[in-house]
């Protein structure tokens, strides 16, 4: 992996393949660099460099204690620079969110592709201390105990299956990345109705499948309504909040 220095020293670490435009693919919640491999090799088929990401405090990235959504825009303002000065943004669930709040903060993307970002426009929105509270658990080192609340409470997952997570082998994985869940709360609480500055990004393309989540498909509605000049893409072959590789690829290639 090739590495970056953030503003505030944090080094960030990315992967790119392909030849042709960049688009900087930024995962959400618990995902690191290499979740993004099928995605990016589908663009680079298409023809564009495709760059993962290990977000602050994820993979082989760094991070600073006390990190705000600000830390990470000027994460992917590094990023950016060191794959060439401009990109296209493809975000996916918090990594949506972090892309459109980074395009309207000044990062140089020249289109941004949303992927079911969770906007809740102030509707049932978790508990306004949730990332209080996991930063508490993270520094008493409960971090299994951060990742399961993130889950139930800032994802909302049913509860027999953050159980059934639990169980199994990935969650080991998801426990190094418990840190991680104290930014995505943080950012999500911050801009969960998208700032003005944000609905006037353009141009932005808005994708959900056909079947995810219902809380999803209300996002996904809401944000459309309230960005008239964006385009909402129904992707049949996204299932369940899990981005087709292929068909995002030609998404992104049919509008770059």
């Amino acid at each position: 992996m090739e590495t970056t220095n953030s503003a505030d020293g944090t080094v960030i670490a990315f992967e790119r393949v392909g030849e042709g435009p960049a688009v900087v693919i930024v995962g959400g919640a618990f995902s690191v660099a290499s979740d993004g491999r099928a995605i990016a090799e589908a663009l680079a088929d298409a023809g564009f460099t495709a760059v993962t990401v290990d977000r602050r405090a994820r993979g082989s990235s760094g991070d600073r204690r006390g990190s705000t959504p600000a830390d990470e825009v000027n994460d992917l303002a590094a990023v950016v620079e060191a794959v060439g000065g401009e990109a296209i943004a493809l975000g996916h669930s918090s990594g949506a969110v972090l892309a459109l709040y980074a395009a309207s903060k000044g990062v140089p993307f020249r289109r941004v592709f949303l992927s079911e970002p969770p906007f809740r426009f102030g509707v049932d929105e978790p508990d306004a201390r949730l990332a209080e509270r996991l930063q508490e658990l993270v520094d008493d080192g409960r971090l299994e105990d951060a990742v399961v609340t993130f889950q139930l409470e800032g994802v909302e997952l049913p509860p027999a299956m953050v159980e059934q997570i639990r169980q199994s082998d990935l969650f080991a994985t998801l426990v190094p990345l418990a840190q991680s869940t104290v930014y995505d709360a943080t950012l999500t609480a911050q801009v969960s109705t998208p700032t003005a500055e944000m609905q006037a990004v353009a141009p932005v393309t808005i994708l959900r499948g056909e079947q995810t989540f219902p809380i999803l498909v209300t996002a996904a509605d809401r944000l459309a309504a309230a960005m008239p000049h964006a385009e909402l893409v129904i992707v049949p072959e996204s299932v369940m909040h899990r981005p087709d590789p292929a068909a995002t690829a030609r998404v992104v290639r049919e509008r770059a």
